[in-house]
This record gives C-alpha cells, sequence and structure tokens, in this order.
C-alpha cells in the first residue's frame, strides 16, 4: 500500500517526534519544520501530500502558513494539530484552507486516521470537538477579531514578529525589506488595532493566538 506522504511541523521537539512515532509506520515523513517559514519552504521543497501543523509557531503562525501553502500547492491537504480548542479558530483554519482540524489531546487515538483521511480526499475533525467546545463554555463560539481579519498577510507577518520581540532590523532581514518599511508596516498595525505600545501589540497577539 502507498504511504502517505507528509511534512510535520511542531515548534517544540519532543512533541514533534510524538507525532513522527505516531505516523512513520504508515506515512512516509519527507520533512519536518519548527517554525512556520521553515514549513512553508519544506512544503515547497517536498511537495507532499499531507502538511500536519500547529497554528501558534514561530516567525509565521500556523493560519497564514497554510494560506501560503495551499497558494503554491492546491492538491497538498492541510491538517491542523492544535490544543486550541475555540471553534473562532477552526474557522479561521477552514478559510485558509484545511482538510481538517485535530487537538492535541486526541492525537493518539485519531492522528494516523486523520491523516489517510485526509490524504483520500476527505475531512476530519476531533470527534465531538463542537460540542465539547459548546459544553463547556455555555456561551456561544468566539469570533476571531474584525481588526485582526482587516490587516494584510505582510502586517500579520510584522504583528507576529513585532510581538515575538525581535527589533525592526531582525524583522526586515527575515523578511527581506527596509526597517522603514517595517516601520511603516508596524504604524498601520497600530492605527487599524487602535494600539499604542509595542506591549499593547504583544498582548493582543497573544489574545489571537498569533504567539503562543
Amino acid at each position: 500500500m502507498k504511504r502517505t506522504r507528509i511534512v510535520l511541523a511542531d515548534d517544540h521537539t519532543l512533541i514533534l517526534e510524538g507525532f513522527r512515532s505516531l505516523l512513520e509506520s504508515q506515512c512516509e515523513l519527507v520533512g519536518t519544520a519548527r517554525d512556520g517559514r521553515s514549513l512553508v519552504e519544506a512544503a515547497l521543497r517536498h511537495r507532499p501530500e499531507v502538511v500536519v501543523l500547529d497554528i501558534s509557531m514561530p516567525l509565521l503562525n500556523g493560519i497564514d502558513a497554510a494560506r501560503q501553502i495551499r497558494k503554491a500547492l492546491p492538491e497538498t491537504k492541510i491538517l491542523f494539530l492544535t490544543m486550541h480548542a475555540n471553534p473562532a479558530y477552526l474557522r479561521e483554519a477552514l478559510a485558509a484552507g484545511a482538510s481538517g482540524y485535530l487537538l492535541k489531546t486526541s492525537a493518539a487515538e485519531e492522528l494516523a486516521a486523520a491523516v489517510q483521511k485526509i490524504a483520500r480526499g476527505e475531512t476530519y475533525f476531533t470527534t465531538g470537538f463542537a460540542e465539547d467546545v459548546g459544553e463547556r463554555s455555555g456561551t456561544p463560539p468566539p469570533t476571531i477579531s474584525r481588526s485582526r481579519s482587516e490587516l494584510t498577510a505582510r502586517q500579520r507577518e510584522i504583528l507576529q514578529l513585532v510581538a515575538e520581540g525581535r527589533t525592526a532590523k531582525q524583522i526586515g532581514g527575515i523578511l527581506n525589506v527596509s526597517v522603514q518599511t517595517v516601520a511603516f508596516h508596524k504604524y498601520k498595525i497600530m492605527n487599524k488595532l487602535g494600539l499604542r505600545t509595542t506591549a499593547e501589540l504583544t498582548k493582543y497577539a497573544i489574545q489571537e493566538g498569533l504567539v503562543g
């Protein structure tokens, strides 16, 4: 039987190795990554059938990484494997082109089956995910803030990097843009979000799941 080719990403080495052990008997692991930018590069290099990734990852969050991968490799399937049990993130994942959304707490029982199902062109979601979240919250599902949705892809990248504590020079080097361009985007971000300081930007990014 043909083994599904996958690229696996998580920023925690022990977790990454644990997921590898769950998949290696049924899948061909062609690449791993510990941040969103390395993940996009690995996906473009190996062109896997399935990419398994988290939402919160350094340098580039999983949602934006998924968007880039799907744009370049529309045939590659995306499975989110995350701790974010918030329906708002599920909706964002689907909007980014995901075929599946699995909570890490269910990985041992469901990960291998989820990958195989998605590779066949089906969808997969953690068993009882929506109902479980609703029972615990007792409130309508929260949504990702409208102001974040109004940010451009480049602005989301810069917001995350600022929140990770990187300097304008470091951000410019990562994105291959000038320090002045970084400063301009940061100013636009703060205007759109109604924030005044880097500390407020960082707090906002954490609340939105851009930074763990």
